[in-house]
């Protein structure tokens, strides 16, 4: 194939909000510097569309809203020449068979995982996820160019937020209470603790499934905190998390869209561990990453993902996080920015 003839590449990551924004430096790269010129194509789910409608890496997003079969019809007509298989799972198995394309795949490592989640045997790579991705992505070119994450918001958009919170001149701390599983996410009560402490007004960020918490955590800690859980669009929460001075996060998508601003960012970790390879991706500024987790005990991890509450009920992971750390590394970071 000669060096300057176009190749199509299909990107594959149905989900979910962080997995896909991890998968960007691929998409950069692969834009940028495969060597050849590049007509990046990406296929996801349709709900996960803001993520990447706006980066300008992605030449054609196709989206999953409906049978996998109709999805997989449409992108026959299109000759691409390599497919990168971020997800690895059925469905983008079922892409690959149906296209019958070069690939590669990022390695799971679902095993490993299951040895230090079962056993806590830990033969886990001290790999990044991202430097996994490319490593499925070498097939088309794709060289890691180590300038971190991207995410893009609309030129034009506006946030409105309370006037208190926007004319601190200190600036705010963003807090984002959400996380998809319950021993994800710090306690209420915990929450209300740090943020009484912390030394400037806190905007309270997460979904409409957290709107509750956050009034009980506004509600609690008086007027210097302000929930701002399910009033706002992803683009709108980026764009609040781009304007903190400093993020507070659970192990959730808001982190790795706060790391791809290279924002100052504590991110609380749980039932999850940093060995799993998917911590703030960072690589231009390493030390604005500062993780708070309870390291030493035995049932940690219990899983990859997470529970609805804690399979040993004490919820150690969470109840014993260092309070007083979160709020000495946030008055260090509201000194010096």
């Amino acid at each position: 194939m000669p060096g300057d003839q176009q190749i199509k590449v299909l990107v594959v990551r149905f989900s979910s909000i962080g997995d896909i924004v991890l998968c960007t430096p691929v998409l950069r790269c692969l834009k940028k510097n495969a060597g050849r010129p590049t007509e990046v194509h990406f296929v996801t789910k349709k709900a996960y569309l803001p993520i990447l409608e706006h980066n300008p890496y992605v030449d054609h997003l196709h989206l999953l809203d409906g049978r996998l079969s109709t999805l997989i019809r449409e992108l026959r007509k299109i000759d691409f020449d390599y497919i990168v298989d971020l997800h690895h799972n059925i469905r983008s198995a079922m892409v690959k068979f149906g296209l019958r394309k070069p690939s590669g795949s990022f390695l799971k490592l679902n095993l490993e995982k299951w040895l230090l989640t079962r056993f806590k045997i830990d033969r886990l790579p001290e790999r990044h996820i991202v430097d996994r991705y490319f490593e499925a992505a070498e097939i088309a070119g794709a060289k890691n160019d180590g300038e971190g994450l991207d995410f893009f918001l609309p030129e034009n958009l506006t946030v409105n937020i309370d006037a208190m919170l926007r004319d601190q001149k200190q600036g705010f701390i963003a807090f984002v209470i959400g996380g998809k599983h319950a021993t994800k996410r710090l306690p209420n009560e915990k929450i209300i603790s740090i943020c009484r402490r912390l030394p400037a007004p806190v905007l309270l960020l997460g979904g409409q499934e957290d709107a509750e918490n956050g009034k009980m955590i506004a509600d609690a800690c008086g007027e210097k905190t302000f929930n701002g859980c399910g009033k706002y669009s992803l683009h709108e929460s980026a764009g609040l998390v781009k304007d903190a001075s400093l993020v507070i996060s659970h192990d959730t998508g808001l982190m790795h869209i706060a790391a791809a601003f290279n924002k100052h960012l504590i991110s609380i970790w749980g039932n999850t561990v940093p060995a799993f390879g998917m911590v703030p991706y960072m690589p231009k500024n390493p030390e604005r990453s500062m993780i708070v987790e309870v390291e030493g005990l035995s049932c940690r991890p219990c899983t990859k993902i997470g529970y609805k509450k804690c399979p040993k009920k004490h919820f150690d992971c969470m109840m014993k996080i260092d309070e007083d750390r979160i709020v000495r590394l946030a008055e260090s970071v509201m000194q010096t920015t």
